[in-house]
């Protein structure tokens, strides 16, 4: 029982779990950078057609910007409203078609406070709609001009167009908000204190467009992206239920969307995992483990890994729920993302519970992430060397044997001379695990005879002289206790061994569920 209190601690609790969720952060910084050029050119409805497409389809689509700029700003100031819509258009146009839109120079004319102003025009739907437009496209831009449309009072007034009976504006008003949400815990919050969530949630139907429920999605996502400080749980929360059931939806931008939104909150406290666990939605989204479409697996994949740094009761659900049958193919995908992605996943759970651990080695994941060890890509290795180093720190003395069978030994002691310090004190931990238990066992002759020959030994030797003390530290104790006669024990049991296989021998007295090493 002590043993597992160890290992409940090692996963949840203290440094490591530090460590691990630091590296989650890091990770997901990585994954949205690869994301936000294509999230950019949505944003903005940037074109490379004549006209960008919009929900609305107007009749002089085809129609060029004849207006200058200070022609629209004049215009826009005129008290004649068919004035002011052939000027808002222009405005809107101007900042929708052009690759690098003129947006502080727009900006600095005016334009905002008169664009918020058409928004309450409730008697001319197709002003409110290009007025709209012209600031969702002004919000797509960097924060300090994000801000310009905010510091004008746009938020509530956008927020009553989500309940304007044309469904164009609504829409429109939808992606205004999504933008503003999007540039930070700041504005997000700021959305959210406005209580624009539940009225974004009253736009989800049965007969809801496509369109705009892609729209609506990808705004209630935007809603819960974004840390330091997260979103307040209590007013995302009620989210869960829809999204819980917007992951069976047939189209892919929806279900990727709803991952993205999912993996922002499990990425917390075990309290948050919870929440989300309680929907019943785990097992939905262990089946988009399987999806084709890379844009809804890998938020799938990392909402499934935010989960599995839980407890181990949350762990175990996600287990039951089938992950581990797919963890094997992800380990080999095409993507170098989802493999690394992959093997975080499966770190997260090797540091649980052995007889977790078990359920790791039954699903035959341990070859293809030995595999991936071995010849993956930089990024992918170090998360399979976390996922080889937890394994040994809460496996049993007969999970760790069968470790060093499949041939575990030589891709950590290749890491030895990555530059990555860190890659390296986890591989030194891990071989210092593997040989406390196999010293235990009387195989430690055997086991280091097995580290010399793969070049291990050179490499633990090599990083007495390294500049970081920990690294330094960690070799020269190896070094000290099983490569010198001083740190043999005579007492162990003889080394034994069948068809070349390393087979640790039980001792006279085995604790119950193993050693702690």
């Amino acid at each position: 029982m002590a043993d597992e209190n160890r290992i409940r601690s090692f996963k949840n609790k203290g440094k490591d779990t530090e460590e691990m969720r630091r590296r989650r952060i890091g990770q997901s910084v990585e994954l949205r950078k690869a994301r936000k050029e294509d999230q950019l050119l949505k944003r903005r409805n940037i074109s490379t057609a004549e006209e960008p497409t919009s929900p609305l389809q107007e009749s002089n689509s085809t129609s060029p910007v004849t207006m200058s700029t200070e022609e629209i700003m004049y215009g826009m100031m005129n008290g004649d409203e068919t004035v002011q819509f052939r000027a808002t258009l222009a405005c809107r146009k101007i900042l929708s078609r052009e690759r690098n839109p003129p947006i502080d120079h727009m900006i600095r004319l005016g334009v905002v406070p008169k664009c918020v102003e058409f928004l309450g025009k409730t008697h001319n739907p197709p002003l409110q709609f290009e007025a709209c437009w012209a600031l969702t496209n002004i919000a797509s831009g960097t924060s300090e001009q994000t801000a310009a449309v905010v510091q004008e009072g746009a938020v509530p007034k956008l927020q009553l167009l989500l309940a304007s009976p044309r469904n164009d504006v609504a829409e429109q008003a939808v992606w205004a908000l999504g933008n503003i949400a999007g540039d930070g815990p700041a504005t997000r919050d700021l959305v959210l204190n406005c209580g624009v969530l539940p009225d974004l949630l009253n736009l989800i139907k049965p007969n809801t467009s496509l369109s705009l429920l892609r729209n609506t999605v990808w705004a209630i996502s935007n809603l819960c992206r974004n840390k330091n400080p997260s979103p307040d749980f209590n007013l995302v929360k009620p989210a869960l239920a829809v999204l819980a059931q917007l992951l069976y939806s047939a189209d892919s931008d929806v279900q990727a969307d709803t991952c993205w939104a999912l993996s922002y909150l499990t990425d917390g406290p075990n309290e948050k995992i919870q929440a989300v666990l309680d929907t019943g939605l785990v097992h939905r989204l262990v089946e988009l483990l399987n999806s084709s479409e890379s844009s809804v697996l890998t938020p799938a994949l990392r909402a499934v890994g935010n989960i599995v740094t839980g407890s181990d009761q949350q762990t175990d659900l996600v287990i039951q729920a089938g992950a581990l049958n797919y963890m094997g193919g992800l380990l080999k995908h095409t993507r170098l993302n989802i493999v690394k992605e992959a093997a975080w996943t499966v770190s997260n759970i090797t540091a649980g519970n052995s007889e977790q651990i078990q359920k790791v080695l039954d699903a035959g994941i341990m070859a293809p992430l030995l595999h991936v060890l071995q010849t993956g890509d930089f990024k992918s290795q170090k998360e399979a060397a976390w996922a080889v180093t937890n394994y040994t720190s809460g496996g049993t003395i007969a999970q760790l044997a069968k470790l060093v069978e499949m041939g575990a030994l030589k891709p950590m002691c290749n890491l030895l001379n990555s530059k990555d310090y860190k890659t390296v004190a986890v591989v030194l931990d891990g071989l210092t695990n593997i040989l406390n238990a196999a010293n235990k066992m009387g195989e430690v002759e055997k086991v280091a005879i097995m580290i010399e020959e793969c070049g291990g030994l050179d490499g633990i030797e090599s990083l007495q002289t390294h500049d970081n003390e920990k690294i330094y530290e960690k070799a020269l104790n190896i070094i000290e206790n099983f490569f010198s006669d001083a740190g043999m024990d005579d007492n162990m049991p003889t080394p034994s061994s069948a068809d070349g296989q390393i087979q640790f021998a039980a001792p006279t007295q085995v604790p119950n569920g193993g050693f702690s090493f």
